[in-house]
């Protein structure tokens, strides 16, 4: 008679027993081994799944506050890839399929012909860069953006740019705001005394002894006072400001139009500039006309002094239209006088 089958099961290297073809029971069981290791390994892929939804998600909530993104360019095909924070800084629905024309659209032609200039550069030497510039969105929106970018490279052959966007356009307002405040008066919006003297002493060559030539106009507002007494500092800041718009009007032309102090202005004209005593008499006619302010109305006037500022230093020059100044105040007011090295001292 035939010996009966010996069943038996031989170990494979997952630890899973080779099914017997003629054991319906280890069969089975195997069966069951393989069923609880695939549920185990959908299991951990749905974690991982979560994990890295979560991750993602984290990632987004954390560009966003920073009002960060990723983006990556291939080189090949100009093909773009952004995160959602890239999308939204440029007002462009999140996961449209981009190449890089359509983002280029953007940029102001300055500022595109700075980016594409830096870019160039840096895929020929393999490097990165980075660029603050300002875009247009399409919706009209106006920003600016800190690029950050990196050349990634095979066999060096660059393959594509990659990197980071941030929307800077908060810190640029601050900085803005700071710069206003240090270069610019924050009653009538000239120019302040500190920028005047720094575009003088550039005028006048006191660092590099390179002399542009010029002429500077101290101008001082008669009758002023009169106007700060009887009306309060309203009517006075009413009057400055009122000033201040007819001397800009005055000297559009100039180099620098400026509020150095109290009731006092300067003006800087350039060696080409148009005759500056036609400038101080088109000054003086400004200031002559009544000023309205409410249900006020009052008069005022300007005294003028002018200095060359050829082959002098800036301190020198200021001095010089000073006593000029004080030359006109003491013929009359609402008039003029040049500086004159012969009969003014300084």
């Amino acid at each position: 008679m035939p010996k009966a089958h010996a069943f038996q099961t031989r170990a494979t290297p997952d630890g899973i027993a080779a099914i017997d073809p003629y054991s319906h029971e280890e069969t089975a069981a195997a069966v069951a081994r393989l069923a609880a290791m695939v549920e185990a390994q959908a299991r951990v892929i749905l974690q991982q799944d979560a994990a890295m939804t979560r991750s993602r998600d984290i990632f987004e909530r954390a560009s966003a506050a920073a009002r960060l993104g990723l983006w990556e360019c291939d080189l090949t095909s100009e093909t773009l890839q952004w995160s959602g924070g890239t999308y939204d800084m440029f007002d462009i629905a999140r996961g449209t399929p981009l190449k890089r024309d359509k983002a280029l659209v953007c940029y102001p032609e300055a500022s595109l012909k700075t980016l594409e200039s830096i870019r160039s550069r840096a895929i020929v030497e393999r490097t990165g860069f980075n660029l603050d510039t300002d875009i247009v969105t399409p919706g009209g929106g106006q920003r600016w953006i800190r690029i950050t970018a990196t050349v990634e490279c095979a066999d060096d052959r660059p393959l594509r740019l990659l990197g980071l966007k941030q929307d800077i356009t908060d810190e640029r307002a601050r900085w803005e705001r700071t710069r206003r405040r240090a270069e610019f008066d924050d009653l009538t919006g000239l120019a302040n005394r500190r920028q005047l003297q720094a575009r003088l002493a550039e005028a006048c060559g006191d660092a590099t002894a390179q002399n542009a030539g010029g002429t500077l106009l101290l101008v001082d507002l008669d009758g002023f006072k009169d106007v700060n007494d009887s009306l309060g500092h309203a009517g006075g800041d009413a009057c400055l400001k009122e000033a201040a718009q007819r001397l800009a009007a005055a000297c559009t032309t100039a180099e620098i139009v400026a509020r150095i102090g109290g009731d006092e202005f300067a003006v800087l004209l350039r060696a080409s500039e148009r005759a500056p005593v036609l400038v101080a008499r088109q000054i003086i006619a400004a200031m002559g006309r009544p000023i309205r302010s409410g249900c006020h109305r009052f008069q005022i006037g300007a005294s003028v002094g002018l200095a060359a500022i050829q082959d002098c230093r800036s301190d020198v020059a200021i001095k010089r239209a000073d006593t000029a100044l004080y030359a006109a105040k003491a013929a009359g007011r609402s008039t003029f006088r040049w500086f004159d090295p012969v009969t003014m001292r300084v």
